[in-house]
Formats: C-alpha cells, structure tokens, sequence
C-alpha cells in the first residue's frame, strides 16, 4: 500500500511538471510573438505587455493620466501604421465605420479615407470592377450597396407585413424600378437594367407558394432609362420601352464604331426584345416619357440640352416581324420656347409635365376632360393644338413633382408641397373634397423626400427629427391602398407601414406599396430656408400690444373644427374626424404620431364597453 502511494505521488509529480513545461512553452510563444509586433509596429514597452490608450490621440492624455501599477505604458493607436488602422476597420460593417468615425477626430479621419471605403466595396461587392465617379467614388459605391433594397407591402391576404425582393448580386445599387403586370424591373447606377420575376417556390415547410420578386436575369446592359404605358393600373403595362446606348458598326470610308443612342422595346411577360429604333450619333438623350393610347403611343425623348423629340408608334403592330422607318420631330414645347432647357419631364396617359432648370413648370393636356379637372374650366382649351404649352403661376423654383390621372404635385425649393386638380376622394390633402383649379399650398407637410400621385390616392415620403421615415397618404382608401385607414383621408395620414430606414422614393399599385431604398451620398434634395418674410400665417411679436396675433385664423379654424366634432353623430364618427384634425393642424410630426397613437387607444377602449367588439376596419 505504501509503494503504491509514492507511486502514484510520483505520477502526480511527472504531470504537474509536464503541466509547468507547457505552459513555459505556451509563454515563450507569446513572448516571441509578442516581440515580432513590437518589432513590426515599431514600439517598445516593457515585459509586462502594452497597453493601448482608448481615448482619442488628438485630445491629450487619457483622464487619470498617471500610469497603474502592473499595467504597463499606454500606446497610442495613432502610432500603428495607417495602413494596418485601415486593414482592420474594413472588416466592419458599414453601420459599425460610420459610428467609429463619429467617436473622435482620428477615427473620423481613418473612416472617412478612400482606402478603407474601397475594402468595405470590394467586400460588399467582387465584382464591381470600377470604382465609379463622384468626389468620393469609393465611398459612394460602398453606401450604395449597402443601403440598396426594394421593399413591398402587399394590400390583401392576412399576412401585411414589409417583404422585401431578391437582391442581384451584380447591381451597382438602386437608382430607379417600374413594377409592370407581371414583374418588376431595376436600373442600377451602372446601367444594367434586372428584370425581377414572380415565381412558385417551396417555402420551409414543403408548400408551394407564389413569391413576388424572388427571381432574377439581367434584361440588358448600357441603359439609361426606361419607361411602360403611364397609366397607374400596371394591367396596361405590355411593353417596356428601354433607351440605351449601343455601338454601331462604322459607315463606308470610316474605320471603327460608334456610339449611338437607340429604344428598345421588351415583353413584359418574358423579356424578349421585339422592337429596336436607333437615332444618329449626334443626338444624346437622357430620359424618356410615354403619353397616349397603344394604338398612337408617342415616345418624348429628352436630349442632354433640355430639347425634347417626339415620335409616334403603333404598340398593336411592335410583335409583326417587320421594320418600318418613324419620324423624329421637336416637340412644340422646344419650337414655341426655344430658350427653356428642360431638365426632367413627367406624363401620364392624357398630359406632360415639364420642369426647366430655372424651376418652371409647363403642361401639355390633351382631352378637355382632364384639362376641366385640373384647371377647373375649359376656357383655355384648344382641341386643335394639344401640344400647346401651358405655364403654372408659382412662387418658387420647383424642384420635383408628381403626376397622376387628374391630379398633381409639386415641391418647390423651400421643402413647400402644392396640389393642383380634382379633388372628389379628396387626393389633394387640402381636407376638404374641392378641386383645385392652381397650386395649393399643403401646410402641414413640408421637405419631404418623394411624392408620388395615383389615381385617386396621392403619398409622400417623409423624414423626422430623428431620422426615421414614414409614409403619409389621402385620397381613396378602398382595397387597402391606405393601410390602417380604410375608408380614406381628405388629409395626410400617417399610414400603418414600416418604412427603411434608407428610403428614396416609392409607388403604389393595385396589389402593393413599393418603396425604393438607395442612399446616395452625392445626390440629396438641397432646401433651402423660408425667408421670414415670406412665411404666411405666423404671428408676429407685438412689442406695445399684450395680446398675441392671429393673422392665420387659428382661433376661427379651431371654431369650425369643433363644430365639425359636434355634428358627428356617434362617438365613432367623432374620434374619426378627431384624427383627420390633427392631420389638418400644423403640428410636428411626432406630435401627429402622440395624438393619433391617443385617439386610437381612446376608439378601442371605447369599442370594448360598448355593444362588442370593434371591427378590424374600426
């Protein structure tokens, strides 16, 4: 018993020194290493290991400067070299670099160098050969790829959550998409037109259900821009007009290519090329509208000089295999006003809109019904001469503008939305139902990000105080078209959808509410601020009167609005006009979302004591 205890003692002993000459082996391979970083980096500190200082190098010493015991030096991070700094920050994410830079001077600087910014795009992106143009060409193409996305909210079904579409791998971010009858189709900022298809796929349970955008072929490259048939119902939407850039084998007694601007037409349905018309080298456009019915659809084309060509083709003859030559023409709007440039142009099936780049608005409006509905009267209407331009009486530079069926929109340079046309489901947002023969100032919505006009339903895109967006819409609320307010708005309303965070610009159809995410850094809505001068219905401080002033009628307008709550019949009724006041009343936005955020948990517990309980709809 006694040997068979020093026995085991000793094993004991053997591997409590095995123990000590691994861990001495595992020391002198940190040291080592150790040594090697020392050596490489440049530094020099004690045995006992650095420490590196987590203040920022440019804003004096850490507090507490003294140094602790048994902690060694404190190093800068500013003394490792650039290159190493930028090495690692890349491997962050985008979130993760824009927050670091934010932290101090040094990382403002390291974060904001084209060095790591060409890592993070390489990463994000392999095979993005190029890096782009702009100032900033690597950062731009790295925020490009991260924030691009397109999002959908389909109106029916019992699932109305937020989806989003397959993402190409070869996009070079978002910078338009058009959803046609069947699909939808991207432009990135490359020139590569996607063409997104609906598809039957297995879901995770083995069922087989129908996916919205989950499929993906490039439909062409060297795109410009690309339009359908205007009219909101994507049912019209047959053919995709593409206008792109191509070469072109050189002419007899020349040698080479040349560039040259062409329109292609695709199917919708599958994609196949069935039409192609091409326009001689001199001539460069850079958008392109379409305007009237199938059987006499005439193409606008914008050139680089704000000159806009017109021609005309029959959609009902574009599947016959046969080629016929069409007439190029200037459009009057070039002809009559020889010194307007145009910068951008917006139609639909009966009328077109176009901004000049001093912010001028003029309008073409071809059937004496839409022109009775956007001016209020016909007494300008010449049947004779439809493409006579009209100009708009506005107290501003526009700056975009919005289109629909018999209305339209415009935001002009001060962040300020105007509403012009037919009123009946009350689109215009004014909260009333009267049309509109002008602009119309919506005072309650300012500077937002996109607007766009339906058929009887208008949506803006907005930004908060703390950067969050949202969705505001009025107009005719059937079939879901507002989500969270079915039975329609004669204002804004905050509608019940979760937005992006990096939201550019949205469009609605029959089925689902799109919306477009793209963040470039080159290319933002520059407002300006409303002179003092120029505000309309703010009080100003009397220095001899005690009473405030009430030039805005705010007094009077509260009069009526409680009025309005007095005549409502049941309580129901009340909380609903309640809501459309807060839209009405010039409030913030979070303000807005406090009141409406109240009165719905007022209407609900009102609806739980009553008779039973409220409906989805209430």
């Amino acid at each position: 018993m006694v040997w068979k205890r020093q026995q085991g003692q000793g094993s004991q002993g053997a591997r409590s020194d095995e123990g000590r000459s691994r861990e001495g082996a595992v020391r002198m391979v940190r040291r080592s290493r150790r040594w090697t970083l020392q050596k490489f980096t440049g530094l020099c500190g004690r045995e006992e290991g650095l420490r590196v200082k987590r203040s920022c190098p440019s804003c004096g010493p850490e507090p507490g400067g003294e140094e602790k015991k048994g902690r060694g030096n404190p190093v800068s991070v500013q003394l490792f070299p650039p290159e190493l700094v930028e090495h690692i920050i890349s491997f962050l994410p985008v979130r993760d670099v824009v927050a670091l830079g934010q932290t101090c001077h040094y990382f403002h600087e390291v974060c904001d160098a084209e060095g790591v910014w060409r890592r993070i795009c390489r990463r994000l992106s392999p095979r993005l050969r190029e890096q782009g143009s702009g100032i900033r060409p690597w950062k731009r193409a790295a925020v490009l790829n991260y924030t691009k996305g397109l999002y959908f909210q389909a109106f029916g079904g019992r699932r109305r959550c937020l989806s989003k579409s397959v993402a190409p791998l070869l996009a070079h971010g978002y910078r338009r998409f058009l959803p046609t009858k069947d699909h939808i189709f991207i432009l990135d900022y490359a020139g590569t037109l996607f063409f997104l298809k609906n598809a039957l796929v297995s879901s995770t349970l083995g069922q087989i259900q129908w996916k919205r955008a989950c499929r993906y072929v490039v439909l062409c490259r060297g795109a410009k821009d690309f339009a359908s048939d205007p009219r909101c119902d994507t049912v019209y939407r047959k053919y995709l007009y593409v206008l792109a850039t191509r070469e072109q084998a050189g002419v007899a007694n020349t040698t080479g290519s040349r560039a040259c601007d062409c329109v292609e037409v695709y199917l919708q349905s599958s994609g196949q090329r069935v039409f192609k018309m091409t326009f001689h080298h001199s001539m460069s456009f850079k958008q392109i509208v379409l305007v009237g019915q199938e059987t006499q659809r005439a193409l606008l084309l914008l050139t680089e000089e704000g000159k806009i060509y017109s021609l005309v083709v029959d959609e009902t003859q574009l599947d016959q295999p046969r080629s016929y030559t069409v007439q190029l023409a200037l459009r009057k709007v070039s002809r009559c006003l020889p010194h307007l440039r145009v910068a951008c142009m917006a139609s639909n099936q009966s009328s077109t809109l176009y901004i000049t780049d001093h912010g001028g608005v003029y309008f073409e409006v071809h059937t004496p019904g839409v022109y009775r509905d956007l001016f209020g009267t016909l007494q300008a209407f010449d049947p004779l001469d439809q493409q006579m331009p009209l100009a708009l009486s506005l107290p501003a530079k526009i700056l975009f503008c919005a289109l629909g069926y018999n209305h339209l929109g415009l935001v002009d340079e001060f962040g300020r939305i105007f509403m012009q046309g037919n009123n009946r489901y009350g689109q215009l947002g004014t909260g009333d139902k009267m049309d509109r023969g002008e602009p119309t100032q919506v005072h309650y919505l300012q500077r937002p990000i996109a607007l766009w006009c339906g058929l009887n339903h208008s949506l803006v895109l907005s930004q908060g105080s703390d950067f969050s967006k949202e969705v505001l819409g009025c107009g005719c609320g059937a079939g879901g078209r507002l989500p969270g307010w079915p039975k329609g708005s004669a204002s804004f309303v905050k509608l019940h959808v979760k937005v992006p965070l990096c939201a550019c610009s949205l469009c609605s159809t029959r089925e689902c509410l799109y919306m477009l995410s793209s963040h470039d850094i080159e290319h933002h809505p520059a407002y300006r601020d409303l002179p003092a001068s120029r505000v309309l219905g703010t009080p100003e401080p009397s220095l001899g009167a005690g009473a405030p002033q009430d030039p805005g009628g705010a007094a009077r307008a509260c009069e009526e609005y409680l009025s309005q709550i007095h005549s409502c019949p049941t309580l129901q009724d009340r909380m609903e006009k309640m809501k459309e006041i807060v839209g009405w009343m010039p409030l913030m936005a979070a303000q807005k979302d406090f009141f409406w955020e109240a009165l719905d948990m007022l209407q609900r517990a009102a609806g739980g004591v009553g008779q039973g309980p409220p409906t989805p709809e209430s």
